[in-house]
């Protein structure tokens, strides 16, 4: 019995921070992919290519699970949930992603990460203006979510405006993706039109979140859901991307290296997999605990970028991440009081039962017929709340 108990309670931790541990995993998954993809664009990868096969690469991966596993459980495709999933598609695979490379490849992986900290503030204030996310500043977890959102912005807004002295963490050299002094000239008149860019692509991610929760409700499959979207994300980036490389075709052609690679990693990771764990999370948590881990990729991106790349690491940038990391604590610590409010709730609401005799006395012929003669044959009953 001890050992039934312990396992018992063992799989109860194990089910209330599966969803930390899938959202902490996933930020290891998208450092890499900022690394990955930085240097297929080195190779010459077209970031509107990238967008197609990338989400080509994801469909083909996660379709055969989506049949399989959610063939029994799986509703129709409705006119209404197909709408939700072009605009899912238009808004995560297209503008999101596409903005979010021009970016990248006007700043540096590092600041593009930083800038994607500016998610779970957005993703709040989108959570609230459509009633998914209730803030009660009387209360401390509310006043926390708040707090804990501003300061996570305030965060990213340090890394974004202040750059300060360079902190040789692991021995960096000043190489960047950049190689000569008048390509870091132009990358500097090209740093406002990047950051504008970034800022767009994560108000499309914010976005991505919210349609997806409200589509979850009406189609409850996260493998089809997540099937559907990367089907038609390579649909729409494909259109678009025959439209953006309509004069250089050989764009299309990729080798084994790293543009293959990426494609094929940021398919896999970042699309697929990544779809469907949001998907999950956000089923049971909702949009801003999903969002609140981002900020932790920027600091993996930045240690990665700095080894693996090169990048200069800056005092802002250590500072803005301090900030970062205090206010998503902040954040989750008012999402975890919500959770127990809930629970509390729950339970509170949880009907009382009492056994009422439901035998019909006097019939003996009937009791004898059913095999427990002069026994009352009782039934569970659950009381309304007027009921004494």
């Amino acid at each position: 019995m001890a050992e039934q108990s312990n396992c018992a309670a063992l799989s109860l931790v194990l089910i209330k921070i599966r969803p930390y541990l899938a959202m902490v995993s996933l930020q290891f998954g998208y450092a890499g992919m900022y690394i990955i993809t930085m240097l297929s664009f080195k190779s010459g990868m077209s970031h509107w290519v990238l967008v197609v096969y990338r989400h080509l690469v994801a469909a083909i991966a996660i379709a055969p699970f989506a049949l399989v596993f959610e063939r029994k459980i799986r509703p129709k495709l409705t006119l209404s949930v197909f709408i939700k999933v072009m605009l899912l598609g238009l808004l995560e695979p297209v503008i999101d992603q596409n903005l979010y490379y021009v970016g990248m490849t006007y700043t540096s992986a590092t600041f593009t990460a930083a800038m994607v900290n500016a998610l779970p503030a957005l993703t709040f204030v989108m959570a609230i203006a459509f009633r998914m996310e209730r803030v009660n500043l009387k209360q401390k977890h509310g006043l926390a979510k708040v707090i804990g959102t501003c300061i996570t912005l305030c965060g990213a807004m340090v890394m974004t405006l202040y750059k300060g002295p360079i902190v040789n963490m692991f021995g960096s050299h000043q190489v960047n993706l950049h190689s000569s002094s008048s390509a870091s000239a132009g990358a500097q008149q090209h740093w406002v039109a990047g950051t504008v860019m970034l800022l767009f692509s994560v108000i499309g991610w914010s976005a991505f979140f919210i349609v997806q929760s409200i589509t979850l409700k009406e189609y409850p499959a996260e493998l089809s859901l997540t099937a559907l979207i990367c089907v038609m994300g390579t649909v729409e980036g494909g259109i678009v991307a025959l439209i953006m490389e309509r004069n250089n075709m050989s764009a299309w052609i990729v080798g084994f290296d790293s543009r293959l690679f990426a494609a094929v990693y940021s398919g896999i990771v970042c699309s697929g997999i990544a779809y469907y764990v949001q998907g999950f999370v956000n089923k049971i948590r909702g949009p801003v605990f999903v969002t609140a881990f981002s900020p932790l990729s920027m600091i993996i991106t930045a240690i990665l970028g700095a080894i693996v790349l090169g990048e200069l690491l800056h005092l802002g940038t250590l500072i803005g991440a301090i900030i970062v990391v205090t206010g998503l604590y902040s954040v989750v610590w008012g999402k975890s009081k919500d959770e127990n409010l809930v629970t509390e709730k729950g339970k509170a609401m949880e009907l009382p039962e009492v056994w009422e005799d439901v035998s019909r006395p006097g019939n003996f012929v009937d009791d004898v017929i059913n095999g427990h003669p002069g026994k009352p044959n009782f039934a569970v009953k659950h009381l309304h709340p007027e009921e004494p």
